[in-house]
């Protein structure tokens, strides 16, 4: 028989061992994440992306005869085209208006057009703007000069804006290149992301990974789905009522839904710039038709981002607005699914009770 004099001596060197091991292994995980972390929103994007292009993936890939490698190329070149396709024209616009900008500059011939009458004719402010737009239409450089200590921020702000929004556009290209090819194994990654679960939640792992794809799924067609519907209706909208850059504005509708900012703060101004310039029976055609688009969003998301899921609407909902706004764009899907494995979690934890069924707090 052993000593049990040389038992606690034993155990210490065990658990001395042991936490020995899990610093090695802490540093080794805080350096590997550390290593990662630029890559960490790409990352997590490709998989998201992958996870809401799989179904269409295998459906591709059944109709193309089980060639699962071509299907994963034909979607990536459509979400590639779809992303660059408008960014595209965003950035010809832009050039073309730069273009005339200078031209107008070089020329002399830069001026903005008369103020609508009835924006002269408002009570209070009417004589304000009268001498604000007489400023800016008599002499576009002098009042750039006059006005240069509102502009110049404003026009620094939007510079690095427009920066930080063409790096987000690099990462989120590679991000699909990367969902594309995610694809092709996806069968084998989910097994191995299954196992994962597993060994972290060995009971209910499979549980977490299901709720936690059909979340991805959901907000997806419930947030990025949604959103590009009601761009696109509305730009059809704004095309037929002749308004100049509506796809340029349906693009940045597309931007502010997805952000869960809402289409209002594009369509609310441009309906008031409607009843200045346009006639009173069109202008009151066009709110008809876009205000209930406006709102289209408040009815179909709950309907999508519900189905299948036994957790609330309200927590997706509350998952999605502070994953935005926490972590922007990743957190977009990011929080649902937090706060969906959280509330499984939560219920699961509300429900346990004993065997013996003593109440756990007494």
């Amino acid at each position: 028989m052993d000593n049990p004099k040389d038992r606690p001596e034993q155990f210490d060197a065990r658990v001395t061992d042991l936490v020995i091991r899990l610093v090695l292994l802490g540093f080794f995980t805080i350096l590997a994440l550390a290593m990662l972390r630029p890559f960490l929103p790409i990352i997590i994007w490709a998989i998201v992306l992958a996870v809401a292009l799989a179904p269409l993936h295998v459906w591709l890939a059944q109709l193309l005869g089980g060639r699962r490698k071509l299907a994963a190329i034909l979607l990536t070149l459509a979400a590639l085209a779809m992303v660059l396709g408008p960014v595209a024209a965003l950035m010809g616009s832009l050039f073309e208006t730069v273009h005339k900008l200078v031209e107008g500059f070089r020329t002399g011939s830069l001026h903005l057009p008369k103020p609508p009458q009835r924006l002269l004719d408002l009570p209070l402010i009417g004589a304000q703007i009268r001498e604000f737009w007489g400023h800016a239409s008599t002499g576009l450089e002098t009042f750039l000069v006059r006005y240069r200590e509102f502009i110049a921020p404003f026009g620094a702000r939007a510079i690095g804006r427009v920066s930080e929004l063409s790096f987000d556009l690099i990462k989120f290209i590679i991000s699909i290149v990367m969902a594309g090819l995610l694809l092709v194994p996806g069968p084998e990654l989910a097994i191995w992301g299954r196992r994962v679960a597993r060994r972290l939640v060995a009971p209910r792992g499979d549980k977490f990974v299901d709720l936690a794809t059909v979340t991805v799924r959901n907000v997806s067609r419930g947030v990025v789905g949604v959103a590009m519907v009601q761009a696109s209706l509305i730009g059809l909208v704004l095309q037929l009522a002749g308004l100049p850059s509506a796809g340029l504005l349906a693009l940045v509708i597309l931007i502010l839904c997805i952000l869960q900012l809402g289409p209002a703060l594009v369509v609310l101004p441009l309906l008031i710039w409607a009843w200045f310039s346009f006639t009173t029976g069109h202008a009151l055609l066009l709110t008809v038709i876009l205000l209930p688009l406006t709102f289209l969003d408040n009815v179909l998301k709950p309907m999508l981002m519900g189905r299948g899921l036994s957790t609330p609407t309200f927590v997706i909902f509350l998952g999605l607005v502070g994953g935005t706004l926490s972590f922007g764009l990743t957190g977009l899907f990011l929080g649902p699914v937090v706060l969906a494995v959280f509330h499984d979690l939560l219920m699961t934890w509300l429900q346990y009770e004993p065997e013996d069924g003593t109440p756990h707090i007494k």
